[in-house]
């Protein structure tokens, strides 16, 4: 069984905390491997490793935007969200997946291709650089976490979302990355309903055995 919960547009310490409740559950067992899928309010969020958080903006500038600024325990460096960008976090059990972190890591990217592929936007994988880029140009970040087997965070996709959140920051911490969308890419804004749908299709390609898959929200 694949559990989809679709949360709509949330804060992100709200869904931080929803993760780890389903983190603890999937470790016991009390549930099946689960998506969150999610659009955040402006958010920058600033991974594990403090060398990769370079922020261009003062933390009194990201309080005047009504950007909220938040540490957390993940791979990468700070990345950011806002309405239109799309954002999936798996709780899956690698073990029961027969996967490691880094297989986990490329089927991320495959999931972030084909979905993008049905907006016509070819994207693709930069070798040694988690994510997904057209071009030069980034549009998809990726940074994970594993505990006890149990994966969470996740890959975030520009659609439609305003960029200039990200000139806040270097962008995963690589300087010089440019970051476009979907809407820059083709000149139309897409359906965010329809790529959630879109994405609720591929999923259990990947992880549902038997095609098993349970719906929600949150």
């Amino acid at each position: 069984m694949l559990r989809i919960y679709d949360c709509g547009l949330k804060p992100y310490d709200k869904m931080l905390q929803f993760q780890m409740i389903l983190v603890n559950h999937r470790s016991q067992g009390k549930i099946p491997d689960t998506v969150i899928l999610v659009e955040h309010t402006p958010v920058v969020t600033l991974g594990a490793r403090e060398s990769m958080n370079k922020l261009l903006v003062s933390q009194a500038d990201f309080a005047a935007k009504n950007i909220d600024l938040v540490p957390i325990r993940r791979g990468g460096g700070a990345t950011a969200h806002n309405p239109g960008q799309l954002v999936f976090y798996p709780i899956l059990s690698l073990d029961e997946l027969g996967l490691g972190i880094t297989e986990y890591i490329r089927q991320l990217e495959a999931i972030g291709i084909e979905l993008l592929a049905a907006f016509d936007v070819q994207a693709q994988q930069k070798t040694g650089f988690p994510g997904l880029w057209v071009g030069d140009r980034k549009i998809a970040s990726i940074g994970v976490r594993v505990s006890r087997h149990i994966t969470f965070h996740g890959m975030a996709i520009n659609f439609s979302n305003e960029l200039d959140i990200f000139k806040t920051i270097v962008p995963c911490g690589l300087d010089g990355v440019e970051m476009t969308s979907v809407m820059q890419q083709t000149g139309i804004k897409p359906d965010m309903d329809s790529a959630k749908n879109k994405l609720k299709d591929i999923l259990p390609k990947y992880w549902a055995k038997e095609g098993q898959v349970e719906y929600g929200s949150k």
